[in-house]
């Protein structure tokens, strides 16, 4: 992957494809091979140039403490230096509080976005959860895969998923790998525990949809909502049958969603 000097940070990107440009903005902890999976072939297909980038702290070695200010910064140059602007921004959890804020600081370089699992606020459960896991990123003590793979299928998956058993399996095996949880990581997660930018947010201007997934509990349906309702105009759609990874579970839908989305402001 080609990389970008943002700052004190390096951005690695990838380029896929020709068209609209779409940047995909990941989550805590993610990487930009997880859009690869399913987002970046469908977007393909329908003709958009796809960049995917991994956001700063995400993967192992030092790293410099960081805020939610400086991973919008770096979102903002990047769409600034490979002259995407105004493009189409798709954030995902904390990628999508980073498009929010993007979409509210520099509305020039955004024609649409759409945010997936995300909030306009932190209440009380979700900034338990936050801590919890920070501090158990801090300790450093090194989970059994197997018990590390089951907590993340319960906080991530639906029920409806974990019902079936070849999909059971398959997940249980895949969520096994260690993520990264150095200091990167932890800047990350408490990058997620936003105040309530609600009021801030009903200031947005860019054609925007919120996507929540059912079953989420990291950021549950009432929390997306809040985003929408605070943002004139903004189309609202809760996908049934899946949990926080609902783009990974129910990926046709999502993807059916944002094109159609896309398309209608053609």
């Amino acid at each position: 992957m080609p990389s970008l000097a943002v700052a004190d940070a390096t951005l690695a990107y990838s380029v896929h494809g020709t068209g609209d440009p779409i940047v995909m903005v990941m989550g805590t902890g993610g990487r930009a091979h997880t859009w690869m999976a399913h987002q970046v072939p469908a977007f393909v297909a329908a003709g958009h140039r796809v960049v995917v980038f991994d956001n700063r702290g995400s993967g192992p070695g030092p790293v410099a403490p960081f805020t939610l200010s400086s991973m919008v910064d770096d979102t903002a140059a990047l769409v600034e230096a490979l002259d995407l602007g105004p493009c189409r921004i798709v954030g995902a959890s904390l990628g999508a509080i980073i498009a929010q804020e993007l979409a509210l600081g520099r509305p020039e370089l955004v024609r649409q976005a759409v945010f997936m699992a995300t909030r306009g606020r932190t209440d009380m459960l979700r900034r338990a959860m936050v801590t919890a896991e920070i501090e158990q990123s801090e300790v450093g003590t090194r989970q059994p895969a197997g018990r590390l793979a089951l907590r993340r299928a319960l906080y991530n998956l639906s029920p409806h998923t974990l019902r079936d058993d070849a999909r059971a399996d398959t997940w249980l095996t895949l969520l096994e790998a260690p993520p990264d949880t150095g200091a990167g990581y932890r800047c990350q997660l408490a990058a997620t525990l936003v105040p309530d930018r609600l009021r801030e947010y009903a200031k947005i201007r860019t054609p925007s949809m919120v996507i929540t997934f059912a079953d989420d509990i990291v950021t549950p349906p009432f929390l997306g909502g809040e985003v929408a309702d605070a943002i004139d105009g903004c189309r609202y759609e809760e996908i049934p049958l899946c949990g926080h990874y609902g783009y990974l579970e129910r990926p046709g839908d999502v993807n059916r969603i944002i094109l159609d989305f896309f398309a209608a402001a053609s």
